[in-house]
């Protein structure tokens, strides 16, 4: 897909958001395993003016190159500020923090490559969960150059 196509696509993912409709988005990357793995589909429901996504909700927010989908572990409350600070479950350090304006919507429910599908729950994962995780990462992804120099041989 050329970056023309993929600036389309993320622009109406982020118009039908804006319009009260679900999408749905295929997942890339390892940064949410084993909550969501790579070519899983994720859908996203955008959040209403009155709500605010809680801590352990996996939300959707939004940057120039798309979005990132990341759980939130904790709200900052500065006054008339309030900045969202997220994880991906398998991440070393916390992503900068976003504001209301940039989430784009709360993740609803994925579904496995293989077509299972499963509720998004809250679920607040411990620092030692994180460092188990990023090693299964690890693990996985020298696990799968393995098998591909193999499969070369």
């Amino acid at each position: 897909m050329n970056g023309d196509n993929h600036s389309t696509i993320k622009e109406v993912g982020f118009s039908l958001l804006a319009e009260g409709k679900t999408v749905r988005i295929r997942a890339d990357g390892y940064s949410m395993f084993p909550s969501i793995k790579p070519g899983s589909v994720i859908y996203i429901e955008p959040l209403t003016d009155e709500q605010n996504p809680a801590p352990g909700d996996i939300i959707a927010w939004k940057r120039e190159t798309g979005f990132v989908v990341h759980r939130l572990i904790r709200i900052l409350r500065e006054e008339n500020n309030i900045r969202f600070i997220t994880r991906g479950d398998s991440c070393v350090n916390e992503d900068k923090p976003v504001l209301k304006e940039q989430i784009a919507g709360k993740v609803i429910h994925t579904e496995s490559s293989s077509g299972k599908r499963k509720e998004a729950r809250v679920k607040h994962i411990s620092k030692p969960g994180y460092l188990y995780n990023r090693l299964l990462v690890w693990f996985i992804i020298r696990l799968y150059k393995l098998s591909r120099i193999i499969r070369q041989i």
